[in-house]
């Protein structure tokens, strides 16, 4: 009995590395399922605040409890840390991922964010990878930490306290670099001078992103829920009329847009319409206050008229205060 025990034992130490593959296959299967919960229920999200603290207290303190104990303790109090922390990112990140893919436009500038947000989901499920190389080095945990804080920090703040995208975004950048200055300061054991030398790079990256990353960034959790094109639209039925699914070259044509824009209830934000000719913007609407809540999305409608005698199509992009798209629509000119 004892030596099938062992047999066993000594198969598994073996084979460790393809069970923990097999895990980290199980882990990503898991975070699947996870994403379907997260699309689903908003009040979910609160629990990721927990894991955000609990990741950052257990990563700062690990170095310095870990000497206080004799390797094999130490190694076993780290190999806990780890796979709690590591699925405390999984749980989180694959929370927040459907509600960024829904607000993301693609082949637009804002699904960089997206494919940066599903790679770090499907990094914290390779167990191996993780423990090996990003708990290991402090710059890739504290960089891993700061861009998935800051992608929870942009997301909590509209959902749960209907601050503006504008706002979230700042919100998170701000998050975000208080967390990395932690691990820099407490992880790294970095001299003074170095930490400081780090710290500053840090907040020149931090000024650059604040002034021209926001447009980089799905506006979550607003979303276009439909757009559409006329030659008219009745105020009364807030309804499209004649509906357009291509228009004919004219020398002149009116153009009306409406489009649906989902957003939760308390949140406000300013939109606006950009009206594009073969990629050139034509019209600019004002901003309009967009206020969530409404089952249907908030109707926002704008029209342009335009010289289509020589065009291929028109683009109506939607568009927040801070530059962040929500929805683009195409309408072709037939030929």
């Amino acid at each position: 009995m004892v030596q099938s025990v062992q047999s066993i034992a000594s198969k598994l130490v073996r084979h460790r590395e393809k069970l923990w593959w097999l895990h980290s296959l199980y882990a990503l299967l898991f975070g699947i399922g996870v994403m379907w919960l997260g699309r689903q229920h908003f009040s979910f999200l609160r629990f990721t605040l927990l894991y955000i603290l609990f990741i950052w207290a257990t990563s700062l303190l690990l170095p310095h409890w870990r000497p206080r104990l004799d390797a094999r303790r130490g190694n076993w109090l780290q190999s806990v840390v780890h796979y709690v922390n590591r699925n405390f990112y999984q749980q989180i990140l694959f929370v927040i991922l459907p509600i960024y893919y829904a607000s993301t436009t693609i082949r637009s500038r804002n699904f960089v964010f997206l494919v940066l947000l599903a790679s770090s989901a499907v990094l914290s499920t390779l167990d191996l990878v993780y423990d090996r190389y990003l708990s290991t080095r402090w710059l890739l945990a504290a960089s891993f930490f700061a861009f998935n804080l800051f992608a929870c920090v942009n997301l909590l703040l509209p959902i749960l306290w209907g601050v503006s995208n504008t706002g979230a975004f700042y919100g998170g950048a701000m998050a975000s670099f208080a967390g990395f200055a932690t691990f820099c300061f407490r992880v790294s054991h970095l001299p003074l001078w170095k930490a400081r030398a780090v710290l500053t790079l840090g907040g020149v990256a931090l000024i650059l992103f604040v002034f021209g990353g926001q447009p980089f960034i799905p506006p979550v959790p607003l979303r276009m829920l439909s757009a559409s094109f006329g030659n008219d639209f009745d105020r009364q039925s807030l309804r499209i009329t004649s509906p357009l699914s291509a228009v004919s070259p004219n020398a002149s044509a009116r153009i009306v847009g409406l489009t649906a824009i989902a957003a939760p209830l308390g949140l406000r934000e300013q939109v606006s319409h950009r009206w594009y000719v073969d990629g050139k913007n034509t019209r600019s609407s004002p901003f309009y206050e967009v206020t969530g809540g409404r089952k249907q999305g908030f109707r926002l409608w704008t029209g342009v008229r335009a010289d289509l005698s020589s065009v291929r199509t028109v683009r109506l992009d939607v568009v927040t205060e801070g530059e962040q798209l929500i929805g683009r629509a195409l309408l072709p000119v037939s030929r």
